[in-house]
């Protein structure tokens, strides 16, 4: 029997549409999965006349395949794939690949390539974004390892891979945990993103009264535009002309209001926190699926809580139109911040990240596949060094342009009690990042005071405590004013966080 070009192990959605794809462009595949119902089903339902190979051991999977053996596992993401990995090692030999397809955290991707590389095994962590349909038809692929591990597997993954018009959506991200990290970041923008769309939705509907054939037109005239055309927007104006059959009524009004989420929002506002980049809308996006699980908490808190009311009151179009400013002007700030915390990942674990080539291979295949992502990458490909994305020419004249409109949609929000927590965070990241000086001189000194934490000057180099206690009750004591220079005995120059 001819040996095989390619195997998946893991036969849910995911894995299934995967190995279809990776059939369909020429290269033939072995399967196995843990049940032998799931293999079997697979075979008799979606592998019918395919170059595909059902497997029921690892022993016989891994005799099955080519050397060196490229392994795809689609398993759940942690433990579950410490356990394959241990599984195949009595059968795999030095050179052969094994990739994690699932959404594995970026440290245990590091940590796998740690303990398999120097055993002789390849390993890649990819990442994998589009769904059950960009799995089958061609996913955004991020794959992270060594170079040469890439290489070898490029022949297939240029073919399963979306097709834009500038190339296949895929590329080397880099080494290590590069592949996931990046992956990780894409989910976050994608919970930003959601959340920003979800406000808008709120805003259209409760605002403006738009019912769910008005919303849908405003979308699907959204979707038109260079702007907000992209999935998200696409898939948003289609669930709101679904009609319930049981109910005849829109089947978005009946999905209960509580989201889920499987973890990688939250280690994207965590690793943000740890290397010290602010990501505050896809923190808000993170906050406001938490607060919507509460959904028993709100229904009491309704009945109790009082606030404002009513409907927007004013022309409805220029409303709308400054939603949809104020949608984009968001999202500018959501992808600035996402970038901004890949290139310092980049730098703080030496991933040497292309942003510009990132956001292409994002332009198709993925969730947040947009026409948006072109601009983005044109930014960077202009300036390779860009520090924000909010700084790149046509970037920062779109917002300095619609940030009246975006203001004034904020103000319409408080005044009516719905809340935008995305919206808000973005405006004020907009609004923190371009000034010159912001509040924390304040918080400086209030921590040099109770921790003798010291801080800096605008007039003088160098590191500062002063014991404000005695300042504070010398100058009870005295009843003029005390000069500046009159503390200045009080102030010491010192090592930042040193003990008193």
């Amino acid at each position: 029997m001819a040996l095989q070009s390619f195997g998946v192990i893991g036969l849910a959605v995911m894995g299934e549409n995967l190995a279809l794809n990776v059939e369909r462009n020429g290269f033939p595949i072995s399967v196995y999965n843990r049940t032998a119902e799931k293999t079997d089903a697979f075979m008799a339902n979606r592998a019918g006349g395919k170059n595909v190979v059902a497997t029921y051991s690892l022993k016989d999977f891994v005799a099955s395949l080519e050397r060196p053996r490229k392994i795809l596992i689609m398993v759940q993401a942690g433990k579950p794939v410490d356990a394959v990995i241990e599984q195949l090692k009595p059968f795999i030999e030095e050179g052969d690949i094994i990739i994690d397809g699932g959404n594995s955290l970026y440290d245990d991707t590091a940590r796998r390539t740690r303990e398999l590389e120097p055993l002789g095994y390849r390993f890649i962590g990819m990442g994998v974004s589009g769904g059950e349909e960009g799995a089958l038809n061609g996913p955004s692929l991020m794959p992270g390892g060594t170079k040469s591990s890439y290489e070898y597997l490029e022949p297939i993954l240029v073919k399963i891979a979306a097709q834009v018009d500038d190339g296949p959506c895929v590329t080397y991200i880099g080494p290590g945990g590069a592949g996931h990290y990046v992956k990780m970041v894409h989910n976050g923008i994608e919970y930003g993103d959601m959340q920003l769309i979800a406000e808008a939705y709120d805003l259209l509907k409760n605002a403006v009264g738009l019912d769910h054939n008005q919303l849908h037109e405003v979308f699907a005239e959204w979707n038109t535009t260079d702007e907000l055309n992209s999935f998200l927007i696409e898939i948003t104006a289609d669930i709101f002309k679904y009609i319930d059959p049981d109910t005849n009524q829109p089947l978005v009004d009946l999905i209960l209001d509580a989201a889920g989420q499987k973890g990688t929002g939250r280690w994207t506002v965590q690793s943000a926190l740890e290397i010290g980049i602010s990501i505050p809308t896809m923190t808000a996006a993170v906050n406001a699926r938490i607060m919507s699980s509460f959904k028993k908490d709100r229904v009491e808190a309704s009945k109790i809580l009082t606030g404002p009311t009513g409907k927007f009151q004013g022309d409805a179009q220029t409303f709308i139109n400054q939603i949809r400013d104020a949608l984009y002007c968001s999202k500018i700030c959501s992808y600035a911040q996402g970038m901004d915390l890949l290139s310092a990942a980049s730098k703080a674990f030496s991933y040497n990240l292309d942003l510009g080539e990132i956001a292409r291979i994002w332009k198709g295949g993925c969730i947040i596949r947009a026409g948006f992502l072109n601009k983005i990458k044109s930014a960077y490909g202009e300036n390779p060094q860009l520090p924000n994305l909010l700084l790149a020419p046509e970037f920062k004249q779109t917002i300095l342009d619609r940030q009246e409109a975006w203001r004034e949609v904020l103000a319409q929000a408080a005044k009516l009690g719905i809340p935008v927590p995305a919206f808000s965070a973005s405006l004020d990241y907009f609004d923190s990042y371009r000034r010159d000086r912001l509040p924390q001189n304040l918080t400086q000194a209030q921590r040099d005071y109770f921790g003798a934490h010291t801080y800096e000057r605008v007039d003088k180099p160098g590191f500062f405590h002063t014991e404000w206690t005695k300042v504070a009750e010398e100058s009870v004591q005295t009843s003029t004013p005390r000069p500046l220079q009159a503390q200045e005995p009080a102030q010491v120059l010192r090592t930042p966080g040193a003990a008193e």
